[in-house]
């Protein structure tokens, strides 16, 4: 048995998050206590674009266990930066919840039933820049919050949104997919890489809590969002970058492969381009590389501009 100082943001998603980890390192009778650390985006209210990217959510978490403050910090995966680093390691990546974004709107619409005009927010690039592609003549209003503060905001009124899109991966951890009038699926919107999958981190050098967290990490998921990630790491794309991956694991006539999609869209939804790879699960990262590639000389680059983002952050925020 090992007792453990698990580093969570404060909202009820990281701390419900946080949760399910605890339960499974206390199931394998581990002792484990919530440490809460606030982050700067938790705090700063500007746009997280402006604030250099998701990494905003992890740097707090990273500073409290290179100090040595806690053993382990539990984060959404989709809010790491691509890059490794220094001293810490990726110790598991438990089994993935749905990784497709969801639509939550008023008087139970689907995205279909939302007439031109309709107002949609989003704080996510990827989502925008998808859902304007779609040709609905929607717009977009940006919107930052917890998940009740930002399902508040859909309802009748001028103030009010017509719709939201969230991942659905959150609201089904928090216990609120009432709100969910649709599941939007991979065709429709690719989600952010390692989205609806979480990342256990811990020093790289901590064999007990290594060998602790090992018991839960689960192998088809971390391909799978290892594939996702390196596409975004190949692109050098960030938080401004509307890049979406989603990959499969799925069985082929010589037993399982990696089924990897991706899309990068243009910011005011006049184009997207999407491709798909299929190859050997133990070269996931190689995969995802090769599929970035593919991607950019079929002309990425000139829908996005891809290097002007923040290199090897993630693509959105928590939810």
């Amino acid at each position: 048995m090992t007792s453990l100082r698990l580093g969570t943001r404060r909202s009820m998603l990281a701390m419900t998050q946080s949760g399910h980890v605890a339960d499974a390192l206390r199931a394998a009778g581990h002792e484990v206590e919530l440490v809460e650390i606030v982050t700067e985006g938790d705090t700063n209210r500007a746009s997280l674009a402006s604030m250099g990217g998701t990494g905003v959510f992890a740097t707090a978490l990273r500073d409290a266990l290179l100090a040595g403050e806690i053993d382990l910090a539990v984060h959404s995966l989709k809010d790491l930066p691509t890059a490794p680093a220094p001293g810490l390691a990726i110790a598991a990546i438990p089994a993935r919840v749905d990784p497709r974004d969801a639509l939550c709107a008023r008087d139970g619409l689907t995205l279909g039933e939302l007439g031109e005009g309709s107002v949609v927010g989003t704080g996510s690039p990827r989502r925008r820049a998808q859902l304007a592609a779609l040709g609905l003549g929607l717009q977009f209003r940006d919107i930052r919050g917890n998940l009740g503060t930002r399902l508040a905001m859909v309802g009748p009124g001028e103030e009010q949104l017509d719709a939201i899109v969230l991942a659905s991966a959150g609201l089904t951890r928090a216990g609120l997919l009432e709100h969910v009038t649709e599941h939007l699926e991979p065709i429709q919107m690719l989600p952010a890489p390692g989205q609806g999958a979480l990342a256990v981190e811990c020093r790289e050098d901590d064999e007990e809590v290594l060998a602790a967290l090992r018991p839960i990490d689960h192998a088809d998921t971390r391909a799978a969002v290892t594939a996702e990630r390196a596409v975004l790491a190949e692109l050098e794309a960030g938080c401004a970058a509307p890049v979406g991956a989603l990959a499969e694991i799925v069985e082929d006539v010589d037993g399982p492969v990696i089924s990897l999609r991706a899309v990068v869209a243009a910011t005011d939804g006049s184009g997207d381009l999407r491709r798909s790879v299929t190859g050997p699960v133990v070269e996931a990262e190689d995969l995802g590389r090769r599929l970035a590639r593919i991607l950019v000389a079929d002309g990425a680059t000139d829908l996005a501009d891809l290097q002007a983002t923040h290199p090897t952050t993630a693509s959105e925020q928590v939810t």
